[in-house]
C-alpha cells in the first residue's frame, strides 16, 4: 500500500485564528492546541524540525552581539547617507539580498530596519539554510532523520511563491515516490502583519489556502492509497493595541551606546549587553518603571528554554505585554496591525496542530509536532 505523509505549514496559524475563522474542518476534523517557543520564527521553525527546545538546537534570535565576526564591518559609513533613501523597505532588502551573495548566505536574511551605524556590532545567526540536510543546527532535523533511514521525502523550497511550492509538490506527488512531504506556505504571515489577525484579508486568505490544500490532498489521493494530512504551524498574531519608544527611553539617560550597552530592539522585545555596572544599573533602574513589559528573570529563561551558556543572544531581555510593540524598532519603522514574538502563555502566542488522524494526547508543544512525523513515517 503507498502511503504519504503530507505536513503543511502555515507560518502564524494560531489557535486563536483557528477558534475564529475555522480551517479546514471537514478535512481535518483533529485540532490540537500547541503552545509555541519563546522568540520568533528562528527559534520556532528549528524547534519543529528538530523536535528540542532553542537551548538544544541553538537557534534563537538572528542577530547576536559578535563584532569580531560581525559580515557588517564597514556598514557604519552607509549611516552618512540619507535616511529617506535607505532606510527604505525596498533599498534595504535589494542590499540585503547583496549582502547575503558577497557573504554565500544560504539560509532567510534580511537587514530589516536595524542602523547601518550599528550593524557592525552583531553577526547574523542563519547563514545556512537548515531546511536541508546537513545544516547548521546543534542537533538533527526530520530531514537528517528521513536521510538516515533512507526515507524518500520532499520539502518545499521556502524562497519560491506559495503557488510555486504547490506546484512542485504536486509534481513530486505525482511522481509517486515519496513518503512524507513538507508543504510551505508562509504568505497568511504577512496578510496578518499589514491588515491584523482578524481582518477581512486575513479570512480571504485563509479560505484561499483551505481551498489549494484541499486540492493539493485530493490529488494525492489519486496517487496513494493512504494519505495523512497534519496543518502545522509556528506561532499564533496577536492584534496589535499600541506602542511603545523604548529607544527614545534609553538614549535619554545619557549612556553611549557601544562603549557603556550594546541593545537590539525587536519588534516585541529589547535584549541587552552591558559594557559597565552604572549602565546596567540605570537602564534596569528605568526598565523597573515600565508598565509596557517587564525583564524576564533568569530563572524563566530556563524554564522557558532559552538560557544559554553564552551571551550571544544578550545579557538582560525585556519583554512587551501582548498587543504592544516597541517602535520604532529595528525590525521596523512603523506600527503594524499583527505582531508574535509576545510570551508562550499569551493567548495569542499558541499555534495549532490539524489533522484527518486521530492526535496523540501527548502532543502538546511545537516540539512534539516531529514525534508524529517520525511516527507516521516507521509504519
Amino acid at each position: 500500500m503507498k502511503k504519504l505523509a503530507m505536513y503543511v505549514f502555515i507560518d502564524a496559524l494560531g489557535w486563536e485564528i483557528y477558534k475564529h475563522f475555522g480551517f479546514l474542518e471537514e478535512l481535518a476534523p483533529e485540532s490540537r492546541k500547541l503552545k509555541t517557543t519563546f522568540g520568533f520564527s528562528s527559534a520556532a521553525d528549528p524547534s519543529i524540525l528538530t523536535g528540542r527546545y532553542p537551548d538544544e538546537h541553538t537557534h534563537w534570535s538572528s542577530f547576536i552581539y559578535d563584532p569580531q565576526n560581525s559580515p557588517f564591518r564597514g556598514m557604519h559609513y552607509l549611516a552618512k547617507l540619507p535616511p529617506m533613501i535607505f532606510d527604505r523597505w525596498r533599498v534595504r532588502h535589494n542590499l540585503s539580498k547583496l549582502i547575503k551573495h558577497l557573504h554565500s548566505f544560504t539560509g532567510y536574511f534580511e537587514l530589516y530596519s536595524v542602523p547601518f551605524k550599528h550593524l557592525p556590532y552583531f553577526d547574523y545567526l542563519e547563514k545556512r539554510d537548515y531546511f536541508v540536510p546537513g545544516g547548521i543546527l546543534a542537533t538533527d532535523t526530520i530531514f537528517d532523520w528521513c536521510v538516515q533511514h533512507d526515507i524518500p521525502y520532499y520539502c518545499s523550497n521556502w524562497r519560491h511563491s506559495e503557488d510555486q511550492i504547490l506546484l512542485e509538490n504536486k509534481k513530486v506527488i505525482s511522481e509517486g515516490k515519496a513518503q512524507f512531504i513538507y508543504v510551505y506556505l508562509p504568505k497568511l504571515d504577512g496578510v496578518m502583519h499589514n491588515f491584523g489577525p482578524f481582518s477581512d484579508q486575513s479570512e480571504a486568505k485563509l479560505k484561499d489556502m483551505e481551498q489549494k490544500i484541499l486540492g493539493l490532498f485530493n490529488y494525492a489521493r489519486r496517487i496513494y492509497d493512504d494519505v495523512s494530512l497534519y496543518v502545522i504551524s509556528d506561532h499564533g498574531m496577536a492584534p496589535v493595541t499600541g506602542s511603545y519608544d523604548l529607544m527614545k527611553d534609553i538614549e535619554t539617560l545619557g549612556l553611549e551606546y557601544g562603549k557603556d550597552y550594546i541593545a537590539f530592539y525587536d519588534s516585541t522585545m529589547a535584549r541587552f549587553w552591558w559594557h559597565n555596572d552604572a549602565a546596567k544599573t540605570a537602564i534596569l533602574d528605568h526598565l523597573s518603571t515600565l508598565d509596557c513589559g517587564y525583564v524576564v528573570p533568569n530563572e524563566e529563561l530556563k524554564l522557558l528554554r532559552v538560557q544559554f551558556p553564552h551571551n550571544k543572544f544578550g545579557d538582560t531581555y525585556f519583554l512587551m505585554n501582548e498587543g504592544l510593540l516597541i517602535n520604532p524598532s529595528y525590525m521596523g519603522l512603523e506600527v503594524i496591525p499583527g505582531m508574535h514574538g509576545y510570551h508562550p502563555d499569551a493567548s495569542h502566542s499558541y499555534s495549532v496542530m490539524l489533522s484527518n488522524r486521530q492526535i496523540p494526547q501527548d502532543i502538546l508543544s511545537i516540539t512534539d509536532i516531529r514525534k508524529t512525523m517520525e511516527k507516521e513515517l516507521v509504519r
